[in-house]
């Protein structure tokens, strides 16, 4: 664990509009552009058919001052076995505490409570720590998107069956 989570009580639950905030907050942290703006968090909290899942200090004992170290959102379609990773974002004070792939083994498990068989992603083709977790955890490259993200960044679309992690 980091210092950041270092004893911390850290309890993962779904996200609710009270959230909101700290999501905000998090976002702004986390990333340098291609955020979440106030508006699009709150539409996938409240109206998305969408499953957000946070990782939260419950004691209040973590190095940042919010009490939300990560989120992850699923988008969910009807009549789909694919359910899509939206989002998945950890504080930088928190990476490399484990909290990434805790994180994503719930949110895969959610993604099969509502009846997907797959989960797909888009990754950065620069972010060799997100790309690295997505290997480690099943994940297969399935295409080079170029130009996906605002500042030219191309992506890589990854998938994983979901099945599998019930082995």
């Amino acid at each position: 664990m980091t210092d950041a989570t270092a004893g911390a009580v850290l309890e993962l639950r779904t996200a609710h509009p009270d959230d909101l905030d700290e999501l905000e907050e998090l976002e702004f942290d986390s990333f340098d552009g291609d955020r979440f703006n106030r508006r699009q968090l709150r539409y996938l909290l409240s109206r998305a058919r969408a499953v957000t899942v946070v990782l939260e200090d419950a004691a209040g004992t973590c190095a940042p001052p919010q009490r939300i170290l990560a989120y992850g959102t699923l988008l969910l379609r009807s009549n789909s076995h694919r359910a899509r990773l939206y989002s998945l974002c950890v504080h930088p004070a928190a990476r490399g505490s484990g909290q990434g792939r805790r994180l994503l083994v719930e949110l895969e498990r959610r993604a099969l409570e509502h009846g997907a068989s797959e989960l797909v992603l888009e990754v950065r083709a620069d972010n060799r720590r997100a790309l690295g977790l997505y290997r480690r955890m099943g994940y297969r490259t399935l295409h080079w998107i170029d130009d996906y993200y605002s500042d030219g960044c191309a992506a890589w679309r990854m998938s994983k069956p979901l099945p599998a992690i019930l082995d």
